[in-house]
């Protein structure tokens, strides 16, 4: 079973897509406006909610205790390109 890579650290971007560097070395970039109307994530509109966001655990949560499973972050992310490129 292959175990998907972690968050290492994130960046909240204006435009509610998290700047995500993985332990493997690449970089991703995830869009979070998908889940927005769901649930917690809704308090996220919040731009200053949604800039609390940190590396726990080698995922990504937020001050309001909302986080994302570590493989939905990691296999829901766009590629940028890695960090030894």
């Amino acid at each position: 079973m292959d175990i998907s890579p972690e968050a290492i650290s994130v960046k909240a971007n204006d435009d509610y897509t998290l700047l995500l560097e993985f332990d493997n070395g690449e970089i991703g970039i995830f869009d979070m406006k998908p889940y927005l109307e769901k649930g917690i994530f809704r308090e996220l509109k919040s731009l200053t909610m949604f800039r609390s966001v940190r590396i726990k655990l080698g995922t990504v949560v937020w001050a309001n205790e909302a986080d994302l499973c570590p493989d939905t972050l990691y296999l829901k992310s766009k590629r940028k390109s890695h960090v030894n490129q």
